[in-house]
């Protein structure tokens, strides 16, 4: 089935003037009626965590309410329809169809948001390489927008990964890879992003998002974004650095939203020859390298904190 991935995020929260600024300093546009999107169209919706409008609440600490799923045309749209309706209630209204995973997740699907966007790609130069950036072009640029792009994946915390997995198989999501007893990665047939989904084995009070992100256009743009991030007082949780599976640069912040919010860019594609991988969940498996946010310092001037602990 031709799902590209998440088109919108939904949250039942209990500051919305907290979680609209929230949105905002991560990057995201106000387009109104408390919608918040990307450059391509994607984005996070926002409501009051008692709107009778929303999906039921999941009965944990989650405030994530509802995932809506883009795909290429009516006839996915169909197919999904029919699919789900052999073992599970289903609406439809609007061209939007609704249901709910093995999980408890609300899932909405519908014909995708997502405006093609044109944009360049961080650029470097490298020995051996032709030259990316002509002569004269530097790469450093304070004004750099560094902006979301679009709805990378999201991560949920689950009580019983197998069961979800094969929920998600029926609408042909492919697991790119694995970490054993933990969850799997998931790729839906629309797109060669290594993940729009990643599942984590947990209690069942855990139930819920752990976590999403939006790409951003390379390593220097999550740097970036992520500095400024931190400047405007939110408290940096995890990175920045750079995961094994999927390869793609990442920085987790703290949210009012119920989770963690996380920039990232440079995932890693695979198409339907690609063999997933298996490793334990563990610290060398999840990244290749991690920093850890410090202030600015010059040569010169007092050893960083780090090099003061290590002294």
């Amino acid at each position: 089935m031709n799902i590209l991935g998440p088109d919108a995020l939904v949250f039942g929260v209990d500051d919305l003037p907290g979680c609209r600024q929230y949105l905002i300093d991560y990057g995201l546009r106000d387009v109104g009626n408390d919608y918040f999107e990307a450059l391509d169209g994607t984005g996070i919706v926002l409501r009051a965590r008692d709107d009778a409008a929303l999906p039921p609440a999941m009965g944990t600490a989650s405030l994530l309410r509802e995932t809506v799923y883009g795909v290429a045309d009516a006839a996915t749209l169909d197919a999904i329809e029919a699919e789900l309706r052999r073992d599970r209630e289903v609406t439809r209204r609007d061209g939007v169809v609704r249901s709910v995973d093995d999980m408890g997740f609300a899932l909405a699907f519908q014909v995708s948001v997502r405006r093609p966007i044109a944009l360049a790609a961080e650029a470097i130069n490298a020995p051996g390489a032709a030259p990316q950036r002509a002569p004269n072009v530097a790469a450093v640029d304070d004004t750099l927008p560094a902006l979301p792009r679009s709805l990378s994946h999201v991560v949920y915390f689950v009580p019983d990964s197998a069961k979800a997995e094969a929920f998600y198989t029926r609408l042909g999501f492919v697991c790119t890879d694995r970490f054993n007893g933990v969850g799997p990665f998931l790729r839906p047939g629309g797109t060669q992003d290594h993940h729009t989904l990643f599942m984590i084995q947990t209690p069942p009070f855990m139930k819920g998002c752990e976590h999403f992100t939006f790409h951003l256009g390379g390593p220097t743009e999550v740097m970036l974004a992520g500095t400024r991030f931190v400047e405007k007082g939110y408290q940096s949780f995890w990175g920045p650095g750079r995961h094994r599976f999927g390869s793609n640069w990442f920085w987790y912040f703290n949210s009012p939203l119920g989770c963690h919010v996380e920039y990232d860019a440079d995932m890693d594609l695979h198409d339907d020859s690609w063999a997933a991988r298996e490793a334990p969940m563990g610290a060398d498996a999840s990244q290749l390298f991690l920093f850890q946010h410090r202030e600015k310092w010059a040569p010169g001037g007092p050893p960083p904190p780090a090099a003061k602990a290590a002294a």
